[in-house]
Parts: structure tokens; sequence; C-alpha cells
């Protein structure tokens, strides 16, 4: 397996610990300040890192995700070998994944991720079983949302929806330091709310989701049809990418339209709008205090939150009669997951850290109560002197 690192402070070498998976909602200012590993699954790589209790990645490596088709072993075996890579240098106390899927309630098993082939997967228990290491498994963007309110662009707010714009739309949602995952933990779908009926057929089997219309997938759709037509607007791009109109990407839309190609420029205010669109709905059903927008085609900034602002304002539920939530851009970038399934993780750790504890007392009393065993046994075989 080839992976790319990156040290940022190395430590002696460690051992993974077990632990057990635990809400965190007893608060994790009471958690144990000590190293954990964070991984990130995507569609494309498997991002794993050591991060400390301030949210600082003192290591992070990274191997490209094994092909979909493949059995789900296949990336099993792949996060098994980055966690004893990183365990080989670090005392690491405990481990999460953010995985991109709808993983239960009980963060145990993964019940789909449309890039793997992982249906129903028990995850946290094959991972177990093959570390000996307790393993917390979470959705990436709850991971992402929380590592934004405890590191990022949501700290302090006690309400807080987390936006992630990458090829689709994820979400999620916290309230009171809590992750809300629902009852059967696949809260925060929101791209596939339906914002226009009979609109774009969508992946996931509807028509007009929210995610058709304000996601990477749509900003490129777009981009690639006005090529495809030959339309003036879109000359700049064609010659930027020699006529292929396969290589026009949301990195370069992006990369256009801060040049200020007019195209490009118009493309992300639709997506921005869009998303405003979006963020009222959520309002109204939510009301949070904050909403950060995180994923990749958040690097637009203002191209795409400027608008963003003016449609949520605009679309938002008894507008000027009520106070209007925070909408601020994810600062942690693609290590959002990372670095908040390590958070996570650390909050178990202090149930183990207890348990442990148990375990060495009762091994110590046994020790005891076996050594005056031993010198009684001792003192009773031991012969009377003559004359005694």
């Amino acid at each position: 397996m080839s992976t790319h690192r990156e040290t940022h402070r190395v430590t002696e070498r460690g051992t993974v610990l077990r632990t057990v998976g635990s809400r965190e909602r007893r608060s994790h200012l009471t958690a144990p300040r000590v190293p954990t590993v964070g991984i990130d699954i995507g569609g494309t790589k498997v991002m794993a890192g050591v991060v400390d209790a301030d949210g600082v990645i003192l290591e992070k490596i990274r191997a490209e995700t094994p092909d979909k088709s493949k059995s789900p072993k296949v990336v099993e075996d792949t996060i098994v070998e980055l966690v004893l890579d990183l365990s080989d240098r670090h005392d690491v106390h405990a481990v999460g994944i953010g995985a991109a899927g709808w993983v239960d309630a009980d963060r145990s098993r993964v019940l789909f991720a449309p890039h793997l082939a992982w249906r129903n997967e028990p995850l946290r228990d094959s991972l177990q079983a093959r570390l000996a290491v307790p393993v917390m498994v979470d959705n990436d963007a709850n991971t992402a949302a929380w590592a934004e309110w405890r590191f990022g662009a949501g700290r302090g707010e006690d309400h807080l929806v987390m936006i992630t714009l990458g090829t689709g739309i994820g979400g999620a949602i916290l309230e009171d330091g809590r992750v809300k995952r629902g009852k059967y933990g696949v809260a925060g779908e929101f791209g596939h709310m339906q914002v226009v009926p009979g609109g774009h057929r969508c992946p996931c089997g509807n028509r007009g989701c929210w995610e058709q219309y304000s996601s990477g997938n749509a900003l490129v759709r777009e981009a690639r049809e006005l090529a495809a037509a030959d339309s003036p607007v879109a000359y700049n791009i064609i010659e930027r990418v020699k006529g292929n109109i396969p290589d026009i990407t949301g990195p370069l839309i992006t990369e256009l339209a801060r040049e200020g190609d007019a195209m490009c420029v118009e493309l992300l205010q639709d997506i921005g709008q869009w998303l405003g669109v979006g963020l009222a709905g959520l309002a109204a059903a939510l009301d949070p205090s904050c909403f950060v927008i995180g994923g990749g085609v958040s690097a637009a900034d203002d191209l795409l939150i400027g608008p963003a602002r003016d449609a949520f304002r605009r679309n938002l539920t008894g507008r000027g009669y009520r106070p209007e939530a925070r909408i601020a851009k994810a600062e942690l970038g693609p290590e959002a997951g990372m670095v908040g399934a390590a958070d996570l993780a650390r909050l178990v750790a202090r149930r183990f850290r207890r348990a442990n504890r148990r375990r060495v007392e009762r091994y110590e009393r046994y020790e005891r109560y076996a050594q005056a065993f031993r010198a009684g046994a001792r003192t009773r075989s031991t012969p009377e002197e003559p004359g005694a």
C-alpha cells in the first residue's frame, strides 16, 4: 500500500489502547488530554492522523481508497495498516472513524456507503476483532461538524448546523454540545430534500434534490453543458481545457471565477443562491444560531458565501422579525472530519481509562492476597525448632 506521510511532531513508540464506545455529551472538557487517531474515509482517499487534545495534528498519513468494486475487507486492510503505522510512533489511546455513508445510531455499522462496498457492514466490530482496538464510527459530516464546533468556525455556538458541499451535500446538527443523529442514525441528509418538484434526477432515485442545484456536481454539470453547447460565454473555459470538456472541474471553475471569468462567477452565484434557499428552509425547521459551510466547493469563499447570505435573507421565513443565523465558512478544511473523529474518540478514552484503572486495582488486590496466602503457606510449612 502506498501512503503519503506528513509529520508535525514525532513521539516515542506507543501502543493503541482498548476502550469502549460512549456518547459524547458529557463534557469534552473532562475528557483525558491524550492523543487519539482520527480516520476520514472518503471515495478517493483514506486519511489518518494522530491528534492532540487541542485539535493539533501531530502526524498525518493517507492512502488511496481501494476501488469500490472490491470487498469491504480490502478497505479494512487499508485502515488497519494506517492505524498500526501510527501506533508504532505514538502513545494513542483511542481511534475514531468518520465514514462517508450512513452509520447506525449505535455507531457500529455502516448501513450504506455510496462510494464503497459497505452495506450493513459491522465496521466497528470487524476492526476491533483485527486490531484489538476499540473503534468509534460516525458519519464524516458529523465528525467534521464536531471539529468545527470544538476548534473551528462554530466555537461557542450552542445550536449549529454544518453543510458540506462536495460531490453532493452532507450535513450535521449539533445542539448543546451533542451531535443529533436521529432515531436511526441517519439525520443530516439535507442534500436529498426536494427543492424543485420534478427537477433534475438525483442518483438517490428522486428528482429535484437540493444537491442537484447546490453542489460540486451541479457546478460542473452546468459548466459542461454550456461548453458542450459551444456557448460564447464558455469560450474561456473551453480554451483552458483545450476543448476537452470532461476536464472541466470544480476547482478550475473556482480558479477562473477568481480571475474574473464572467460565466464562472455567475455559476458560483447560482450555486450560492440555491445554497441560501436551502439554508432558509433549514432555519425554518431547526432555528440554529450558526450555519458552517464546508466541503470542497466552499473554497470559493465569498464568490459562493456572499450570494448564499443574500438568498438566505430573501427567503427566510419571518425575515425582519427574527434573529438571523450566522453563515460562516468552515476553518479546518479537508482535515475537519479526521480531527473531529479523533476528538470524539478521545471522549470514549475516558471510560477506558476508568475501566483499565479498575482492572489494575483488581489485579493489585489479587496480588496482595496471593502474596499473603503464599507467606501464610510458608509459615505453616516451616518445621518448629527443637525445644521451641
